[in-house]
């Protein structure tokens, strides 16, 4: 790709691109905006008018850098990355220093839809008193919209008295019905101080039970996969593909699929796995509805469904060993225990430390199994409801964020996400640390 040599000339080229994407995409919304406050703009017209400045804005680069037509190439990938990965960082980012929420979202509210007799400048004169429809006991300062067959405005009140209400500025058109706007204000770090002053409610229990569950689960498929792998390995088993075959069925159907038949074998009174132990006279077990025994649960449903992944990965790494080191042990007098200890497992650590670290950051946000199989339930004293006994750092982002019990805090959800972010990063670094890995790429 041609740009001026050295990273300078990197850095010019990439720099020109995005300011060309930037500059579209603001133009782009700030023309929908202006545009809605007069006329019913459809949403498509965000991408016309950004479309209206790309183009030329492309043209002329050509003509004053034509090394940079090159990069032109780059504007699909680079326009999916900034709106699919870098936009909902940034707005995890923002929404986490604000109040944002079902009830704080920036919208208006429909059921306090009021109707305005008249207009005379910034001066209205509504159907009822603008307390009484808003139910506020002092609405100066509220924003408000008002609405005329599909075109919107918003201002501030600036004055509410009875039915009479000033605005802070001269509609551009006059309204037919005002609605109330719930906004959303920045809160500092008021959300991230909630999380540490409910930590022992929250994050220290779903904090320790998310490292354990990844790390049990990593060691639980890692001893399983091994076992499985050696066993399988041994060139003198008859129909060993076919068991390869049988035990990958687990790790080949959906994992949606397969952890809604075990919430099925699982249930208290009328699953199998239940009444299979009732046939053999031991009480039923409360698999999902017991705090101690719904994480038994997961970890199990959980190894059903990853130690095929790491039995394949130890047969592939033991494919790389050669025959003749297990001969050469035979004929130094080598027993097989000897042969594992001295040379399978010292040449399986380095093939399988980074699926073994990729396993562990994958389970730390394993969110379906959770989500699916207990819900993050069953319900524990003591705790938020957003964080119950089987809930990790991601379920409880999403509950916070997305469900009725956390009343649809976006804004805190987004702090919590954020603090998962530098733990997980944390935890990699120790990882790292502990393995060696950074030191090996160096």
């Amino acid at each position: 790709m041609r740009h001026p040599p050295g990273l300078k000339g990197f850095l010019l080229a990439l720099g020109l691109v995005l300011l060309l994407l930037f500059l579209s995409t603001g133009v782009g919304l700030l023309g929908y905006f202006l545009l809605s406050a007069y006329l019913p703009v459809p949403g498509w017209a965000v991408l016309l008018l950004g479309l209206l400045v790309l183009v030329p804005g492309a043209l002329l680069l050509a003509r004053l850098f034509p090394w940079l037509t090159d990069w032109y190439y780059l504007l699909p990938a680079l326009n999916f990355l900034l709106v699919f990965t870098l936009y909902p960082i940034g707005l995890t980012v923002y929404l986490a220093f604000t109040d944002y929420s079902g009830a704080k979202n920036g919208f208006p509210d429909r059921s306090t839809e009021v109707a305005v007799l008249e207009a005379q400048g910034a001066t209205l004169r509504l159907e009822v008193p603008l307390e009484e429809a808003f139910r506020c006991s002092s609405c100066a300062g509220l924003w408000v919209e008002g609405e005329r067959e599909g075109r919107r405005f918003r201002a501030r009140v600036l004055e509410a008295r009875g039915e009479e209400v000033v605005l802070d500025r001269t509609p551009p058109f006059p309204p037919a019905y005002l609605y109330r706007i719930n906004t959303f204000g920045f809160v500092g770090f008021q959300n991230f101080a909630r999380i540490l002053a409910q930590a022992n409610q929250a994050l220290w229990p779903v904090f320790l039970w998310n490292v354990a569950f990844a790390g049990l689960t990593v060691l639980l498929n890692a001893f399983f996969g091994l076992i499985l792998g050696l066993i399988l390995n041994n060139k003198a088993l008859r129909f060993r593909n076919l068991y390869r075959t049988l035990l990958v069925v687990s790790w080949a159907l959906p994992g949606v699929i397969t952890v809604q038949v075990w919430v099925a074998l699982l249930n208290y009174n009328f699953g199998a796995i239940n009444r299979l132990l009732g046939v053999l006279g031991v009480y039923p077990i409360p698999w999902l509805n017991d705090p101690d025994w719904a994480k038994v649960a997961v970890l199990l449903v959980n190894l059903w469904l990853g130690f095929p992944y790491m039995m394949t990965a130890t047969l592939g790494a033991l494919s790389t060993i050669p025959d003749e080191l297990y001969e050469a042990a035979r004929v130094d007098g080598a027993t097989p225990w000897q042969a594992l200890w001295g040379i399978t497992l010292p040449l399986l650590e380095k093939p399988m430390m980074p699926i073994l670290l990729s396993s562990f950051a994958f389970n730390f946000n394993n969110f379906y199994i959770i989500y699916l199989l207990t819900g993050g339930g069953p319900a524990e004293e003591g705790r938020l409801a957003t964080a119950q006994a089987t809930d990790i750092l991601i379920s409880w982002a999403y509950k916070t964020a997305f469900s009725a019990e956390g009343q649809s805090a976006y804004g805190l959800g987004a702090a919590i996400s954020i603090l998962i972010f530098f733990l997980t990063v944390a935890i990699s670094l120790v990882n790292f640390r502990l393995t060696g890995a950074l030191r090996e790429v160096r």
